[in-house]
């Protein structure tokens, strides 16, 4: 077990809050706004092309000076087998056609992994943000060893011990403990092994008696008492996304807002459908599709995500924001819109208050 700070010491943070990474949410306005306010703002960047997740890392430097973690993708490559694909887009074909629309012809691989070539790996070694982080994977050792022999601090997400362990022994400074409840996309290191869904409080305490490197708790966590919980599990800090969405500095879209203040806050699923991987999404239209739907028919991820892009993008022509990926954690319903520098100064006071 380790009660070890030198976390937040080495990051100089005042608050033991960190901005989840959410690749198409997270902007260079909110990263620094949380970083400015005491605690690590993030950047999602494993979706972004080498060039965009560098101007992204530049404009946030222009606007803080404070540390902020960048977040990479390390999944695996597709597995592509044309037989399921195919049968994927007439699957989808139907809901396509409800608005005058066609799915894609073939599937593409939309994004690719940190670990397909070096080409993202030497971009951070060039601009060095203070923080690189991992989800769905670890980087190799001998890019662990690079990055600390540039000490730039390394997390990594593990939604169960094994994953945990692995990263501890390969170097990883600290774990974010990933629970069910979590929005977004699960950053299970296999998404087709069992998942034993483990809550953020029970996983948190787990790690935190099992390892001897800092815990970061995350998944529900939306307000100070949350935070306050994670804590006296032992949790170094919380790593808080769907909090953050509905902040001014956010890139998401005022559909994706207006459900995250609506019903369908009440409602998240863990859907396959959408992206691929298992991911929490706020209920629409696309999750009530997907409830027929065996996971063992989706394609690999990122592959299934080519058409469910192209069917939110039609659908939203047409007027329907029904299909959209509107990732949200389970604590849905107690997003608060504010400044993210709001947010975070509220979060300090809830923190201190008995």
């Amino acid at each position: 077990m380790s009660s070890d700070l030198t976390v937040l010491a080495q990051l100089g943070l005042t608050a033991p809050i960190i901005q989840a990474p959410m690749a198409g949410v997270a902007t260079p306005q909110m990263a620094a706004a949380v970083s400015k306010a005491g605690g690590l703002g993030s950047l999602g960047i494993g979706a972004s092309t080498v060039a965009a997740a560098r101007d992204l890392i530049r404009q946030t430097r222009m606007l803080t000076d404070r540390p902020f973690n960048a977040n990479v993708f390390c999944h695996h490559r597709a597995i592509r087998n044309t037989e399921k694909e195919t049968a994927w887009l007439n699957l989808v074909k139907p809901e396509f056609e409800r608005f005058a629309a066609s799915p894609p012809k073939e599937l593409s691989e939309v994004y690719k992994s940190f670990l397909d070539g070096d080409a993202m790996f030497d971009m951070l070694l060039e601009e060095r943000p203070a923080v690189v982080s991992f989800h769905f994977g670890l980087p190799t050792p001998s890019q662990i060893k690079t990055f600390k022999d540039r000490n730039i601090l390394m997390l990594a997400t593990a939604t169960n011990l094994q994953e945990a362990r692995q990263a501890a022994a390969i170097g990883i400074d600290a774990v974010v403990a990933q629970g069910w409840e979590a929005g977004g996309h699960r950053g299970c290191f296999d998404e087709n092994a069992e998942d034993d869904q483990l809550g953020t409080f029970a996983l948190t305490r787990i790690l935190v008696q099992e390892l001897d490197i800092p815990v970061i708790a995350a998944g529900g966590i939306m307000d100070g008492a949350g935070i306050r919980a994670a804590l006296n599990l032992g949790a170094v800090a919380a790593q808080l996304g769907t909090a953050f969405i509905a902040t001014d500095e956010s890139a998401a879209p005022a559909a994706y807002r207006e459900a995250l203040a609506g019903e369908s806050a009440h409602h998240t699923c863990m859907v396959r459908v959408i992206s691929g991987r298992p991911a929490r999404c706020l209920a629409n239209r696309f999750t009530q599709w997907s409830k027929n739907i065996p996971d063992a028919s989706v394609p690999d991820y990122p592959v299934t995500y080519d058409a469910g892009k192209a069917l939110n993008a039609a659908a939203t022509h047409r007027g329907d924001t029904g299909y959209g990926a509107h990732w949200a954690g389970q604590g849905a319903p107690l997003s608060r819109a504010m400044s993210a520098t709001q947010l975070v100064h509220h979060l300090i006071t809830e923190i201190q208050t008995d």
